[in-house]
C-alpha cells in the first residue's frame, strides 16, 4: 500500500515539474547549450544528497562533454558519523566562507554557467557557490524547493536563499519536509526530491543535446557500450577529450 503511495505522490511531483517547469528547463537548456557552443563551460554543484543529480549528468550514459561537475569529498559522505560522515557533512555544509575557498580552485569565467542543486536553498554550500559564480560573471541555474523558499527563514547572514541568487531558478516541486508518504506518524517517509531533481537533470541534459544538435554541434556523448557501432575505445576518447578541455584553461 505504501509502495502505491509512493508511486502515487512521485507521479504527481514529476507532471507538476512537467506542466509548470517547462519554460524554466528550456531557458535553462538554451543558456546550457550557448555555453557548450561557446567552448565555455556548464559547471555542476552539490552537496549532500544534492550531489546525486551532479554525478548523474556526467559522465553518465548519454551525456557529453561540456558539462564540469565540482566534486568536494568533505561535503559528500562516505559514512554515517566519523571521518566521512553525515553530520560532519551536514556541520560543513552549512558553514559560511567555505565554498569560496574550494571554488577558487576552479578557473569559473564569464560565458560559464553554474547549476547549482539543492532541496531546501537554506544552507551555506549552495548558496554561496551560486553566489561565488554571479560574483565572477556565470549564469547561474539553480534546482530547488520554492516552497520551502517561500515558507522557510533565511539562514544565511545574507538574508538570501538559494533562488534569490538564480538567473534561472527551476522548482523541484517537492514540499519543504521532501518525505512523501503518510504513515500515521507525524513524520512523513521516503523522500521525493531525489527522484525529482535527477529528473529535472536528465531533462536538462536532454534539452542542452536537442539545442546543440540542432545548431550543428559535435557532441562528445558517453555511450553505452551496448549500443550497436560503437566503437570499443570510444569512451577513452570521451575522456580523453574532457581532459584536454578541463587543462585548456590550466584547471
Amino acid at each position: 500500500m505504501s509502495a502505491n503511495t509512493y508511486y502515487e505522490k512521485i507521479s504527481a511531483v514529476l507532471a507538476k515539474i512537467h506542466t509548470t517547469q517547462q519554460k524554466q528547463i528550456e531557458k535553462a537548456g538554451e543558456a546550457m547549450a550557448n555555453a557548450i557552443t561557446a567552448g565555455n563551460r556548464v559547471y555542476l554543484f552539490g552537496s549532500g544528497h544534492s550531489v546525486i543529480p551532479v554525478m548523474d549528468i556526467f559522465p553518465r550514459y548519454g551525456s557529453f562533454v561540456g558539462f564540469f561537475p565540482l566534486y568536494d569529498p568533505r561535503l559528500m559522505w562516505s559514512n554515517v558519523v566519523g571521518p566521512g560522515g553525515a553530520r560532519e557533512l551536514l556541520w560543513l555544509e552549512r558553514k559560511e566562507g567555505y565554498v569560496e575557498v574550494f571554488l577558487q580552485s576552479y578557473p569559473l569565467q564569464p560565458g560559464d554557467v553554474m547549476l547549482v542543486f539543492s532541496h531546501g536553498g537554506m544552507n551555506a554550500a549552495p548558496i554561496e557557490a551560486a553566489q561565488y559564480a554571479k560574483k565572477k560573471g556565470l549564469t547561474v541555474i539553480t534546482i530547488s524547493s520554492l516552497e520551502n523558499a517561500r515558507v522557510a527563514k533565511a539562514a544565511h547572514s545574507t538574508g538570501q536563499k538559494l533562488p534569490d541568487v538564480a538567473d534561472i531558478a527551476i522548482d523541484n516541486c517537492v514540499p519543504p519536509e521532501d518525505a512523501l508518504v503518510d504513515i500515521g506518524r507525524p513524520e512523513n517517509v521516503a523522500a521525493g526530491s531525489t527522484m525529482a531533481v535527477v529528473f529535472v537533470a536528465m531533462s536538462l541534459v536532454a534539452e542542452t543535446g536537442a539545442r546543440l544538435a540542432a545548431r550543428g554541434h559535435k557532441l562528445v556523448t558517453f555511450v553505452s557500450p551496448n549500443v550497436p557501432g560503437i566503437e570499443k575505445d570510444h569512451n577513452l576518447k570521451v575522456f580523453e577529450t574532457f581532459t584536454k578541455v578541463l587543462f585548456s584553461r590550466g584547471a
